[in-house]
C-alpha cells in the first residue's frame, strides 16, 4: 500500500483532478478494512521521486510494527547513485527500490548503461526491482530480467493490462515472454483501476487466469494498491474478489500469494 501527506509537497503526480485520492492517507485509514481481509502487516510502496519521502515512509516503519518493510526511491541518475543504495541496504527495514519509470517518456530508460553500477549495487546489497507498471515497460522489463538474472525484479499492477478496453492480445503475449523469466515475480494489483466497466469476476478472472498460467502460485503476490484502489473499488471490495479470484484459478495457494511469497521476495534481508 501507499500512505501519503500532501503538504510534503514530492507528489508530483498528485493533484486535485484525482479527485477522492487528493488527501492524505495514513495506514490507520484502512486497517480496520486489511485486517478483516486476514491483514497483519504490509509494506510501504514509495509514491514520490525524492529521498525525502523514503525517510518518511521509513520513520513509520520505526514505529509502526505493521509496515514489514519499505519499498524506497534513490535517484538512478545521480553520480553516486551506486553509493547511495548501498547506504540505504544498511536499513534492514528498506526491501527494495522503485524508480517512477512509468513517469518517464522514454521507455527504455532502465537499460541505459549508465545504469549498471546502481543495478548491480540493487544485486549485491538483496533488494528487489519493483517495476513502475505501464504496458509497453512489460517488454522492457523482460530485457532488464534477462540482462541480470539474479537480480529479483517484482513487476507492479501485472503491467497494467487494457482491461477497459478488451485489448488483451499484446499484453497477453508480453506477459507470457516476461514470466518465462525466473527472476521476475508479479502483484495482483491495480487491476480495478485498470478495469473501467469489466470489474466483474469474469473479467477480472480472465487476466488473473492468465497470471495464474503464466507465473505460477510461486510468483504471484497479492497487492492493494490502496489507496489508489479507492478510485476505482474499496479495500474490502477488492480483497474479496481477490479471496474468490485466488480460490478459483489458483486453489490451494491462497497463503502464498497473500503473504508467503511476499515474504520470501521482499523480507528475506530482514528476517522477519
Amino acid at each position: 500500500m501507499h500512505v501519503w501527506q500532501i503538504e510534503r509537497g514530492d507528489y508530483d503526480w498528485l493533484t486535485p483532478v484525482l479527485g477522492i485520492i487528493y488527501r492524505d492517507f495514513e495506514i490507520d485509514d484502512v486497517w480496520n478494512e486489511a485486517a478483516d481481509a486476514g491483514v497483519s502487516r504490509t509494506i510501504l510502496v514509495q509514491a514520490a521521486a525524492s529521498a525525502a519521502e523514503t525517510d518518511y515512509l521509513l520513520g513509520l516503519a520505526t514505529t509502526d510494527e505493521r509496515v514489514a518493510g519499505v519499498v524506497g526511491w534513490v535517484d538512478f541518475e545521480a553520480p553516486d547513485a551506486a553509493a547511495q543504495i548501498a547506504r540505504r541496504a544498511r536499513d534492514r527495514r528498506i526491501v527494495g527500490l522503485r524508480p517512477m519509470i512509468a513517469d518517464i517518456p522514454d521507455p527504455s530508460w532502465i537499460l541505459e548503461d549508465a545504469f549498471t553500477p546502481a543495478l548491480e549495487a540493487m544485486l549485491v546489497n538483496g533488494l528487489v526491482f519493483d517495476a513502475h507498471a505501464r504496458l509497453d515497460l512489460v517488454n522492457v522489463m523482460t530485457s532488464l530480467a534477462t540482462r541480470y538474472p539474479d537480480l529479483q525484479i517484482v513487476l507492479n499492477h501485472g503491467g497494467k493490462p487494457p482491461i477497459a478496453s478488451r485489448q488483451l492480445d499484446e499484453w497477453r503475449r508480453d506477459i507470457s515472454t516476461l514470466a518465462r523469466q525466473k527472476n521476475v515475480a508479479c502483484k495482483l494489483s491495480g487491476l480495478l483501476t485498470e478495469a473501467g466497466p469489466y470489474s466483474d469476476d469474469v473479467a477480472i478472472g480472465e487476466v488473473v487466469e492468465h497470471f495464474a498460467d503464466c507465473f505460477g502460485p510461486n510468483r504471484l503476490l497479492w497487492g492493494s494498491d490502496w489507496p489508489v484502489l479507492n478510485m476505482a473499488g474499496s479495500y474490502s471490495a477488492w480483497a474479496s474478489q481477490s479471496e474468490r479470484l485466488i480460490g478459483t484459478y489458483l486453489p490451494g495457494h491462497a497463503r502464498a500469494i497473500w503473504a508467503g511469497n511476499a515474504e520470501r521476495i521482499y523480507l528475506h534481508r530482514t528476517g522477519v
